[in-house]
C-alpha cells in the first residue's frame, strides 16, 4: 500500500536529515535539517493516525508510538535550542 511506503520514507527521512545536518560545516547549517527532521516526524505521526483510523494498528500500539514520537520531538526541539544557543 502507498501509505506504508509513505510511512517508511517519512521515518527514514528523520534520521537521514539529522545525519546530513550533522555533516554540515556549522551548527547554524545544522538547524534547518533539524526542522526538516521534525517535520518528517510529525508526518509519520499523522500517518499513524490514519493507520489507526483504518484499523491497521490498534489503540494501544498507536498510543505507544505516539508517546515515543512526542519524546523524539522533544529531543529534536532540545537539539535545535542547543544549536541556537551555541551558534
Amino acid at each position: 500500500m502507498r501509505l506504508f511506503g509513505q510511512l517508511e520514507a517519512a521515518v527514514v527521512s528523520i534520521a537521514m536529515n539529522l545525519a546530513e545536518g550533522k555533516g554540515r560545516f556549522s551548527k547554524k547549517e545544522f538547524i534547518p535539517y533539524c526542522y526538516i527532521a521534525r517535520g518528517s516526524l510529525y508526518e509519520s505521526m499523522t500517518l499513524l493516525e490514519l493507520f489507526k483510523k483504518n484499523l491497521w494498528i490498534d489503540q494501544v500500539t498507536f498510543d505507544s508510538l505516539k508517546s515515543e514520537g512526542l519524546e523524539i520531538a522533544a529531543m529534536i526541539k532540545g537539539l535545535i535550542n542547543s544549536l541556537k544557543n551555541s551558534a
